[in-house]
């Protein structure tokens, strides 16, 4: 198991409220794990931890905030909504991340993505058969992450299970120990996934709500140079770094090439060729 990274306790970004605690004990343990903050109802933050029901009546751990700021409660959903249209019918091997990450050639690398956030990259790669490790730093997003594959790995959907059972998820700080949550896998990491946070628009009527609740647990990604050293370092055959399209590489390392499309490109940085 990765270290915990515990959030600040004087000032959380998200918390778990001690009523929901009193309701739902696991909700101890859980804050415990990954060191969410558990405050009093009357001294919580604007982001909330939380267990609610779906829509079949089954249990899910979403982050949840005033819906007109944040939007619906955030949580991991590998079986249905947009992951599973996803699958469906986003292209296959054609799509973008898969040629970045040699897919659409016939190779089968292992791939680890570094910045999992919801992991629906991740599935995507797990879906054409790619063994996946998702890392996650924020302990919030992590959580509902594993929550989301552990539902996956046990669903009624043989197809959904089968891809779910080739992911695994940890939380840690990729930019510091990538190399140590790497070795916790029982692939070689072939492939390095990133997609650092995009640069912050002051038009915040622009950004997404779901990428509001992003930017308030984790900021901007000003270590992204730092990531893609680390991400160099422990990828055998290449890294894939998703940027907006007229962006420049991060930190001015220029890929070995680029695969793009409208609105964004993978930069790709090749070591050896995948087999």
């Amino acid at each position: 198991m990765c270290p915990i990274v515990a959030l600040d306790a004087t000032a959380p970004v998200i918390a778990i409220a001690r009523s929901r605690v009193d309701a739902r004990p696991e909700l101890a343990t859980l804050a415990a794990h990954f060191g969410i903050a558990i405050r009093d109802d009357d001294a919580l933050p604007s982001l909330l931890l939380d267990v609610q029901l779906d829509e079949q009546g089954a249990l899910r751990l979403v982050i949840a905030g005033d819906e007109r700021e944040y939007g619906k409660p955030l949580c991991v959903d590998f079986v249905a909504g947009r992951v599973d249209h996803r699958r469906r019918f986003g292209g296959g091997r054609n799509q973008l991340i898969a040629r970045a990450c040699g897919l659409n050639r016939g190779a089968l690398p292992s791939v680890v993505d570094a910045t999992a956030g919801l992991g629906r990259d991740a599935f995507v790669l797990a879906s054409l058969g790619a063994p996946v490790l998702m890392v996650e730093r924020v302990a919030a997003t992590a959580a509902i992450l594993v929550d989301g594959l552990t539902r996956a790995q046990g669903c009624w959907d043989e197809e959904v299970r089968e891809i779910a059972l080739r992911m695994q998820a940890l939380h840690g700080d990729a930019t510091q120990e990538l190399g140590e949550l790497v070795a916790q896998w029982d692939h070689p990491p072939q492939v390095v996934h990133l997609d650092p946070m995009y640069p912050h628009r002051d038009k915040s009527a622009l950004v997404k709500k779901e990428m509001r609740v992003f930017r308030t647990l984790a900021g901007d990604d000003a270590d992204a140079p730092a990531l893609l050293a680390a991400a160099l370092e422990v990828a055998t055959h290449r890294v894939v770094v998703k940027r907006p399209r007229k962006a420049e590489p991060i930190g001015g390392i220029a890929p070995s090439h680029m695969v793009e499309e409208k609105t964004s490109r993978y930069d790709v940085y090749v070591k050896q060729a995948l087999r």
